[in-house]
């Protein structure tokens, strides 16, 4: 199947470092990140979990969960987690999903829909399963996006990306370019100007008649 923004979220039952989960239960009311790694004991995808592992305090200010999964069973992420935490200075300290027979990689249209689960496989049989997926607790996914093995993921764009979206939800307003929170926001067009004098009575500006801004709401 093919993933778009504004679907739902294919749900799954599978075995994680801390147990069996249903990722729809498991996302509750939260937020979800899901990233996803073509093999254990790579190098790259080394530094991206450890980094992750630094961040999530900082997901979890934001209502949001987060989970790794990688094309190999369980067993071997237990192992891998060690060289994480001695290398990058964190323990991995949210869930890792097994999936050695390729079952959530295929429901994400990670990788061929025909590509086979059968071991041994190495990372490059795998490549295209660097993605994040930025899902919202009414499990639509919200944001996407697909980083290739050599080139190391931006997980502090993700939390931007994040504060973005939830901006968006809460308020109903855009980011322009490079927006970090505290900037100035875009009222949407479809907002008219009588309606954005309601929403916002402190006042915006009106750079030309698709583009107002305004600041921030709390």
């Amino acid at each position: 199947m093919t993933i778009r923004i504004g679907e739902e979220a294919p749900d799954f039952t599978a075995e994680t470092t801390e147990g069996q989960i249903k990722f729809h239960e498991w996302i509750g009311d939260s937020w979800a990140i899901l990233f996803s790694h073509p093999k254990d004991f790579t190098p790259v995808c080394t530094t991206e979990l450890g980094y992750m592992a630094g961040l999530k305090s900082e997901f979890e200010k934001r209502n949001t969960k987060i989970i790794g999964l990688s094309i190999d069973p369980v067993s071997d992420h237990e192992k891998w987690v060690g060289d994480i935490e001695e290398t990058q200075g964190h323990a991995v300290n949210y869930p890792m999903i097994g999936d050695p027979d390729l079952i959530v990689a295929k429901l994400y249209d990670m990788i061929h829909p025909n590509a086979s689960g059968a071991a041994p496989r190495t990372a490059a049989d795998n490549a295209t399963i660097r993605s994040v997926f930025l899902i919202g607790p009414d499990k639509k996914v919200k944001a996407m996006f697909v980083y290739p093995m050599s080139a190391g993921r931006n997980f502090d764009e993700v939390l931007r990306l994040l504060d973005a979206l939830q901006i968006n939800a809460k308020h109903g307003v855009a980011t322009p370019v490079n927006w970090r929170p505290g900037d100035d926001v875009i009222i949407p067009t479809s907002v008219s100007d009588e309606d954005a004098k309601k929403k916002f009575p402190q006042g915006f500006k009106t750079l030309k008649p698709y583009l107002r801004v305004v600041a921030q709401p709390k």
